[in-house]
């Protein structure tokens, strides 16, 4: 009898599907996945271009005419108002949050409750109601006060406690996630608690916290929107504010659009720099 022994059925392949046809491999199955998902997405663009009114498109929304009219009014002092805007409370922001996450990791109970509750109600609170209670409730309710600055200390200072709230969080984490290790031998050096925090664990911290940060800048390029609700000028208006008054006088939308447009010269480089951050931290790791 011979020793060969017969096999029934069709040969296997090394993936472990039937050569015959019957199976699909692992890569020929994602090929037709994607394949049916371009498929979809092309004929949902088909439909949406076919349904879309272009006459009505190109009379509400891309006017030339009344586009003419937001140059060069809408760099010089609606982009120029929002950026002043955004990094003024940004760096309010960003100092204050810094200041509440060493409260938050403090040894002392009363500055960790002060910052948690600082935290909280700042969270929880919708930026445009701090817009109003600063820009409205609190120069009626305490005559003597004055902002620096008028709108823009308002503006400022309202951006930076909504902002610093967040940003004591991402902090916070980025501290605790600096080893030990790091202040154990800064203090080792003969360092006090202070120094070893601002010069060796702070800055470990803030290397790692870099992209929540920019994304927070980003929102706050955003929120920078919410300044109408304390009344602003022309002369101190931003991009929604200006692009709403032109709309509202010539009734059209297209400088809404184009408001919208100009955020997004910034906020896009500004993702595409957290991106890459983000890539290189990973690497990094």
């Amino acid at each position: 009898m011979s020793e060969q022994s017969t096999m029934t059925g069709p040969p296997v392949g090394p993936s472990g599907a039937s050569s015959g046809g019957a199976g699909l491999s692992p890569r020929q199955r994602r090929n037709i996945s994607r394949g049916v998902q371009y498929a979809v997405f092309v004929v949902l663009a088909a439909l949406v271009v076919s349904w879309a009114d272009w006459a009505a498109i190109r009379e509400h929304f891309l006017d030339m005419k009344v586009a003419e009219n937001l140059f060069p009014e809408i760099f010089t002092i609606a982009l120029k108002n929002t950026v002043i805007y955004t990094v003024s409370g940004y760096v309010l922001g960003f100092f204050l949050g810094l200041v509440v996450a060493l409260m938050r990791l403090s040894s002392a109970a009363p500055n960790r409750w002060i910052a948690l509750v600082y935290i909280e109600v700042f969270r929880g609170l919708p930026a445009v109601l701090v817009f109003i209670l600063l820009g409205l409730a609190v120069p009626t309710a305490f005559p003597g006060i004055r902002f620096p600055f008028d709108e823009y200390g308002v503006v400022a200072i309202a951006l930076g406690l909504v902002s610093a709230a967040y940003m004591a969080e991402t902090i916070r984490a980025g501290l605790q996630a600096v080893p030990r290790g790091q202040m154990e031998a800064a203090r080792s050096l003969g360092m006090s608690y202070s120094r070893a925090m601002i010069t060796v664990v702070i800055p470990q911290a803030l290397r790692i916290v870099i992209p929540p940060l920019t994304n927070e800048l980003i929102l706050l390029f955003k929120d920078s929107s919410l300044v109408f609700a304390i009344g602003v000028t022309s002369a101190t208006s931003e991009l929604t504010k200006f692009g709403q008054d032109i709309a509202t006088e010539y009734a059209d939308s297209t400088p809404l659009l184009l408001a919208g447009a100009t955020y997004l010269l910034i906020t896009i480089p500004l993702s595409i720099v957290v991106r890459r951050l983000e890539a290189r931290q990973a690497k990094a790791r």
